[in-house]
């Protein structure tokens, strides 16, 4: 059984939900530090000039967990992002199939970060089509140190596997990891060349603007990027 572990990110990249799409379980790591400045409170969209940031402004003191970060009350970020939505999407082939559904998620009273990235990442693969079962790391004993942390994780569930990102050499332990008797395997991520809103072809975008131009293909289109060993190295 092959486990996928990550950071809960907000409105994640393709490379976020190929990890998904691969796993059999996969459990978010809301209980590190959070890290300002990265994909945790923000992400990119595709617009007429490159890109932008959709960033949810939140009320970080340092040493913080991502499941201890709240949202910061007084900015209208909501509004700022649906909007945004609105104009750089509105051409969009599936616009309205789905930003409808993502509008009633962003209105819902939100106040800590991790809660409204757990239901973006949901919302997402749901939408996509990706089955597999999402946990928190929250509902498991697990020590604090990063390689042991993932050894405490993967036993919680059962797991044989990991799939590790790329940069898995800078956060663990391997060959302690490996001596666990759980298998080390590396994500290799070929991202999808797709129809954008614009040219030229920008990637790392939202997995949100893929699904936007695709629709019910986003999925196969995403997988389709794999070679035929499942794009995935043994360590």
């Amino acid at each position: 059984m092959r486990v996928a572990i990550h950071q809960p990110q907000f409105l994640p990249w393709l490379g976020y939900l190929d990890k998904i799409d691969q796993a059999d379980t996969f459990i978010m790591l809301d209980t590190v530090q959070f890290k300002k400045n990265e994909w945790q409170n923000r992400n990119r969209i595709r617009t007429a000039k490159g890109w932008q940031w959709l960033t949810v402004p939140v009320l970080q003191q340092f040493g913080q967990r991502i499941d201890e970060v709240l949202i910061n009350p007084t900015a209208s970020w909501k509004t700022q992002h649906l909007r945004a939505l609105d104009m750089h999407y509105a051409r969009a082939p599936y616009r309205d199939l789905y930003l409808s559904e993502l509008r009633d998620l962003y209105l819902r009273p939100w106040s800590r970060l991790s809660d409204l990235n757990k239901a973006t990442v949901q919302w997402l693969i749901q939408a996509y089509g990706i089955t597999t079962p999402v946990h928190c790391a929250t509902e498991y004993e697990a020590r604090d140190e990063p390689t042991d942390r993932l050894i405490d994780l993967c036993r919680a569930v059962g797991a044989t596997e990991y799939l590790a990102g790329a940069g898995a050499e800078h956060y663990m332990d391997k060959p302690r990891f490996e001596s666990s008797g759980v298998l080390l395997e590396i994500q290799v991520f070929h991202h999808p060349i797709y129809r954008q809103m614009y040219e030229p072809f920008e990637p790392n975008m939202s997995s949100l603007d893929l699904l936007l131009m695709q629709g019910p293909d986003a999925l196969s289109n995403l997988r389709r990027t794999r070679s035929m060993d499942r794009s995935l190295t043994s360590v």
